[in-house]
Protein backbone atom coordinates (compact mmCIF):
# COMPACT_ATOMS: atom_id res chain seq x y z
CA UNK A 1 0.00 0.00 0.00
CA UNK A 2 1.15 3.33 -0.93
CA UNK A 3 1.42 6.85 1.33
CA UNK A 4 -1.46 9.23 1.52
CA UNK A 5 -0.27 12.02 -0.62
CA UNK A 6 -0.73 15.34 0.20
CA UNK A 7 -2.93 17.11 -2.06
CA UNK A 8 -5.32 13.98 -1.44
CA UNK A 9 -5.20 14.34 2.60
CA UNK A 10 -5.53 18.69 2.11
CA UNK A 11 -8.68 17.16 -0.03
CA UNK A 12 -10.29 15.04 1.86
CA UNK A 13 -10.09 17.82 5.05
CA UNK A 14 -11.41 20.80 2.69
CA UNK A 15 -14.18 18.19 1.72
CA UNK A 16 -14.84 17.32 5.43
CA UNK A 17 -15.02 20.71 6.22
CA UNK A 18 -17.27 21.55 3.65
CA UNK A 19 -19.86 18.70 4.28
CA UNK A 20 -19.89 20.36 7.57
CA UNK A 21 -20.94 23.78 6.51
CA UNK A 22 -23.36 21.67 4.67
CA UNK A 23 -25.25 19.94 7.76
CA UNK A 24 -24.78 22.86 9.72
CA UNK A 25 -26.66 25.48 6.97
CA UNK A 26 -29.22 22.75 6.36
CA UNK A 27 -29.86 22.20 10.07
CA UNK A 28 -30.39 25.93 10.53
CA UNK A 29 -33.26 26.19 7.03
CA UNK A 30 -35.04 23.24 8.73
CA UNK A 31 -34.92 24.06 12.82
CA UNK A 32 -37.74 25.32 14.60
CA UNK A 33 -37.14 29.50 14.33
CA UNK A 34 -37.89 31.11 18.13
CA UNK A 35 -39.36 34.56 18.43
CA UNK A 36 -38.40 36.93 21.03
CA UNK A 37 -42.13 36.99 22.21
CA UNK A 38 -43.79 34.24 24.27
CA UNK A 39 -42.88 30.34 23.51
CA UNK A 40 -46.12 28.70 22.75
CA UNK A 41 -47.08 25.73 24.22
CA UNK A 42 -45.91 23.19 20.51
CA UNK A 43 -42.37 25.39 20.90
CA UNK A 44 -41.69 25.38 24.66
CA UNK A 45 -39.09 23.16 26.42
CA UNK A 46 -41.69 20.55 27.34
CA UNK A 47 -43.94 19.85 24.54
CA UNK A 48 -46.90 18.38 26.18
CA UNK A 49 -47.64 22.06 27.07
CA UNK A 50 -47.96 22.32 30.78
CA UNK A 51 -46.07 24.50 32.82
CA UNK A 52 -43.74 23.37 35.61
CA UNK A 53 -42.85 25.26 38.11
CA UNK A 54 -38.79 25.70 38.57
CA UNK A 55 -38.53 23.84 41.98
CA UNK A 56 -39.51 21.00 40.25
CA UNK A 57 -36.71 20.51 37.64
CA UNK A 58 -33.90 21.44 40.14
CA UNK A 59 -31.57 18.72 40.30
CA UNK A 60 -30.26 17.23 43.38
CA UNK A 61 -26.65 17.19 43.38
CA UNK A 62 -25.72 15.33 46.09
CA UNK A 63 -27.71 12.23 44.64
CA UNK A 64 -26.36 12.20 41.48
CA UNK A 65 -22.54 12.49 42.56
CA UNK A 66 -23.67 9.31 44.61
CA UNK A 67 -25.08 7.50 41.69
CA UNK A 68 -21.92 8.94 39.71
CA UNK A 69 -19.79 7.64 41.62
CA UNK A 70 -21.88 4.02 41.92
CA UNK A 71 -21.64 3.80 38.40
CA UNK A 72 -17.61 4.54 37.77
CA UNK A 73 -17.19 2.04 40.64
CA UNK A 74 -19.37 -0.59 38.84
CA UNK A 75 -17.93 0.46 35.41
CA UNK A 76 -14.59 0.08 36.58
CA UNK A 77 -14.96 -3.07 38.01
CA UNK A 78 -16.34 -4.35 35.23
CA UNK A 79 -13.23 -2.99 33.08
CA UNK A 80 -10.61 -4.74 35.69
CA UNK A 81 -12.82 -8.27 35.80
CA UNK A 82 -12.72 -8.22 31.80
CA UNK A 83 -8.91 -7.75 31.84
CA UNK A 84 -7.95 -9.66 35.15
CA UNK A 85 -9.73 -13.18 34.16
CA UNK A 86 -6.87 -14.45 31.58
CA UNK A 87 -4.58 -13.97 35.09
CA UNK A 88 -4.07 -16.81 36.90
CA UNK A 89 -4.08 -16.91 40.71
CA UNK A 90 -6.32 -14.74 43.05
CA UNK A 91 -5.71 -11.12 41.33
CA UNK A 92 -9.14 -11.22 39.97
CA UNK A 93 -10.20 -12.17 43.70
CA UNK A 94 -8.62 -9.29 44.97
CA UNK A 95 -9.68 -6.93 42.55
CA UNK A 96 -13.52 -7.87 43.52
CA UNK A 97 -12.93 -7.51 46.96
CA UNK A 98 -11.14 -4.34 47.16
CA UNK A 99 -14.11 -3.06 44.71
CA UNK A 100 -16.85 -4.74 47.06
CA UNK A 101 -15.01 -3.13 50.17
CA UNK A 102 -15.43 0.80 47.98
CA UNK A 103 -19.15 -0.33 47.45
CA UNK A 104 -19.74 -1.41 50.91
CA UNK A 105 -18.12 1.75 52.10
CA UNK A 106 -20.12 4.13 50.00
CA UNK A 107 -23.74 2.53 50.85
CA UNK A 108 -22.39 2.77 54.80
CA UNK A 109 -21.69 6.66 53.89
CA UNK A 110 -25.56 6.65 52.82
CA UNK A 111 -27.12 5.48 55.34
CA UNK A 112 -25.97 7.60 58.19
CA UNK A 113 -26.88 10.47 56.77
Amino acid sequence: MGDISPFMMTLAIVFSFAFILLIYWIGGRVSAKRSLKKISGKTAPYACGEDFPPEELKVNLEKFFIFAVYFLIFDVLAFILATSFPAVGLIPVVYCSIILMAVAALFSVGRHK
